[in-house]
């Protein structure tokens, strides 16, 4: 008995492993407020009320998005007192914003065009 094929989506897996955890890579970048704070901690380190100040919206908020940098390894955080400061761990993070900042310009009437994306915040 042979077995059924496989969806599409679970053949690609298949043959690349990885390409769901790529998918999250980009996915954790996907909210405009992550990808604010990023880009501010990119610039120096930053406390949570700093992040808070820059962003606009309630700490409770911005900590999630914190949280989620920090859980997929674009920022690492560190304890100072009764403070959390957080800053970028891997240099090529920042690589990696200015080449997306880049490709995005090159593209942007395409992206704004593109209705299988739905425009969300930011």
């Amino acid at each position: 008995m042979s077995a059924s094929p496989a969806p599409d989506g679970a053949a690609a897996e298949a043959r690349c492993p990885h390409t769901g955890t790529v998918a999250r890579f980009f996915r954790a970048l996907s909210d405009p407020t992550r990808l604010k704070l990023l880009e501010f901690v990119l610039a120096g380190e930053r406390t949570s009320a700093d992040c808070v100040a820059h962003v606009g919206i309630s700490q409770p908020r911005v900590s999630v998005h914190l949280s989620c940098l920090v859980n997929c390894g674009y920022v690492v955080a560190r304890r100072d007192g009764r403070k959390q400061r957080y800053s970028v761990g891997d240099p090529r993070v920042a690589d990696f914003v200015v080449l997306a900042r880049a490709l995005a310009a090159d593209n942007a009437t395409a992206l704004t065009c593109c209705s299988r994306i739905p425009s969300g915040p930011g």
